[in-house]
């Protein structure tokens, strides 16, 4: 069985245009079986809803139609089984590292001991044991998404949902993170859905890339990437999987026009 299913997951929205009002199709029809433990990518031409979908695999937004399965039960709302990470990485500047890592926890009502016992345990391995008393606008953009990341990981959710998050990176810091979220995804078996406007990035990550079309978004293909980890960029063997996503991306990339459209009906 499946660990998160989407059903035949539609999105509909009302979006306001100088004085008019128009009915938008964010997303349509859209079947995804993700397996526990797999890490899959989702790559689409701007604007054809991959991140209110993840929105809705989150319980952040609610679907028109359709239904998100988890464990073979529906998903009506957000919860701990699910955490998603952003491409901003939402951190309290007035707390410490430690203490942003812990906040989840502490909501949670887990214990102090507990709570920064488990945040050492994944700022260990996130390297960042030397920053635990720093405040975070103290650290780089790579860093700042290193402990987001071990804050969602610390709640030790079912699902970990991540939106771009190396998209405002540099590339060296992007290639070094890559490599980086390999080897804590082979630690913690997580299943992960990973949104992505980067290719290359998608098949460096991903078990699973999963091309979405323009809107109304749905799924158009998914490929399979079965090769050894941890994977590097610059690893030419990469380049059959990734011609396969441009092969399947053609006809889907939208016009300046068109994107600068769907921007301000506000479908990401």
């Amino acid at each position: 069985m499946a660990k998160l299913e989407a059903r035949n997951i539609g999105k509909q929205f009302m979006a306001v245009q100088g004085s008019n009002t128009k009915l938008i199709t964010a997303v349509k029809g859209i079947n995804l079986s993700i397996e526990d433990g797999q890490f899959v990518c989702l790559v689409g031409p701007s604007g054809c809803g991959k991140t209110t979908f993840l929105n809705i695999l989150a319980g952040l937004d609610k679907p028109t139609e359709g239904e998100v399965i988890l464990d073979g039960h529906p998903v009506n709302e957000t919860g701990p089984d699910r955490v998603m990470v952003f491409q901003e990485n939402a951190l309290f500047p007035w707390l410490k590292v430690v203490d942003n890592v812990e906040f989840g926890l502490k909501m949670a009502g887990i214990e102090k001991s507990k709570r920064h016992e488990r945040a050492m345990h994944y700022l260990e391995m996130m390297q960042l044991t030397k920053f635990a008393d720093a405040y975070t606008y103290q650290l780089s953009g790579g860093m700042k998404q290193r402990v987001a990341i071990a804050r969602a990981l610390a709640i030790d959710p079912e699902v970990l949902l991540m939106d771009e998050p190396f998209a405002a990176l540099d590339s060296q810091t992007r290639d070094l993170l890559l490599v980086e979220l390999q080897l804590i995804w082979a630690r913690t078996k997580k299943t992960i859905a990973f949104i992505t406007h980067n290719i290359l990035e998608s098949v460096v990550l991903g078990d699973k890339v999963v091309v979405f079309t323009k809107r109304p978004g749905t799924v158009k293909k998914e490929i399979t990437v079965n090769y050894r980890r941890p994977r590097l960029p610059e690893d030419e063997n990469l380049q059959p999987y990734y011609r396969q996503v441009i092969d399947a991306m053609k006809g889907e990339i939208i016009s300046d026009k068109d994107d600068n459209d769907n921007n301000s009906d506000g479908v990401t």
